[in-house]
């Protein structure tokens, strides 16, 4: 397939790396002499013909920038078939060839949907859950664990200068992932995710158990997702006396935001090549992700129809390390 001119886009939540991905993927088609467009605003600026041509210089500097400087936007009116016909207008509009979408669940699901309308369509894994089946790790994920990693630490210090039992939320609608990793690396008592089933009276057992064993702080790592979220754990152990004041952090959306770190970058960027030569290749209605050391184009049904298991020996090691 000769391709002539493709289009990338960012969409749903923020992830760091993103940029990185545009870079790579703006400066491959230059190399490759294919005219690369940027979609402003995810799919609402697909409907609304935000798109523009872009060049070297549109990506220089940005390889180490938090964000999107294509911006991102939630869009019902995509979810519409008025919406899809229209976005689908506006990429032909613009004689577009291909189009590379970084984001998550939903802008994958958008972009098979394009794919069944005849675009030659690529997705790349963009979400700081790391939700996505059939890659190793999304964009952004090694950033937003770090950071939460950095809250961690901090906090178990006044937590230990106080006796105090926190509560830290992170994000996690409906994948602990980040929570589980979190809570091992930052030594944490107890997490609570959205895959298992923990009844707060297990949680309580455990932390008045830490507090009989003479620790000087308790640390639960809660994924947002969780059956109870931070809030309704913290009132549990004040209302139980567990021994510890108990305090809550909800770490929010800093998760997203920061440079990505030298592993985000060079994912981003290795995806983001991938990503062109795919598209080069003729392929669509894909997703390239990292298996092990190997970038592999999985079926978009594929990934969304598949849900991401956790390692059963990651969720054994953090019991173990807990106690």
């Amino acid at each position: 397939m000769t391709l002539k001119r493709i289009a990338v886009m960012t969409s749903g939540g923020d992830a760091p790396g993103m940029n990185a991905a545009v870079r790579a993927i703006v400066r491959a088609g230059i190399h490759q002499e294919i005219l690369v467009y940027g979609i402003h605003r995810g799919y609402a600026g697909m409907i609304g013909g935000d798109i523009e041509e872009m060049d070297l210089r549109s990506v220089g500097g940005i390889i180490h920038l938090g964000g999107t400087i294509l911006l991102t936007a939630r869009c019902p009116e995509f979810m519409t078939e008025k919406g899809q016909i229209e976005g689908l207008r506006q990429l032909r509009r613009e004689s577009i060839d291909g189009l590379i979408v970084i984001g998550g669940n939903g802008s994958l699901a958008g972009a098979l949907v394009l794919h069944q309308m005849g675009i030659k369509v690529v997705g790349v894994p963009g979400s700081i859950d790391n939700d996505l089946a059939r890659t190793d790790m999304s964009i952004g994920v090694d950033s937003a664990l770090n950071t939460a990693l950095y809250a961690i630490d901090k906090l178990k210090d006044t937590a230990s200068s106080h006796g105090r039992a926190f509560i830290i939320e992170v994000m996690g609608r409906h994948c602990g992932w980040l929570a589980l990793e979190a809570g091992i690396a930052g030594g944490a008592e107890m997490v609570l995710i959205p895959e298992q089933e923990v009844s707060l009276e297990e949680v309580a057992r455990e932390i008045k158990d830490s507090y009989m064993r003479g620790k000087a702080h308790a640390v639960i790592v809660v994924a947002e997702g969780a059956r109870y979220n931070a809030q309704a754990v913290a009132e549990y152990l004040t209302h139980e006396q567990v021994g510890f004041e108990v305090r809550v952090t909800t770490l929010g959306h800093i998760q997203r935001g920061g440079s990505p770190t030298a592993y985000d970058r060079i994912l981003a960027t290795r995806l983001g090549v991938a990503a062109v030569d795919t598209l080069r290749e003729g392929k669509s209605g894909v997703m390239v992700g990292q298996q092990g050391r190997t970038v592999v184009a999985t079926p978009l049904e594929e990934v969304l129809e598949a849900q991401r298991p956790l390692n059963p020996f990651t969720l054994r090691m953090a019991e173990i390390l807990a106690r």
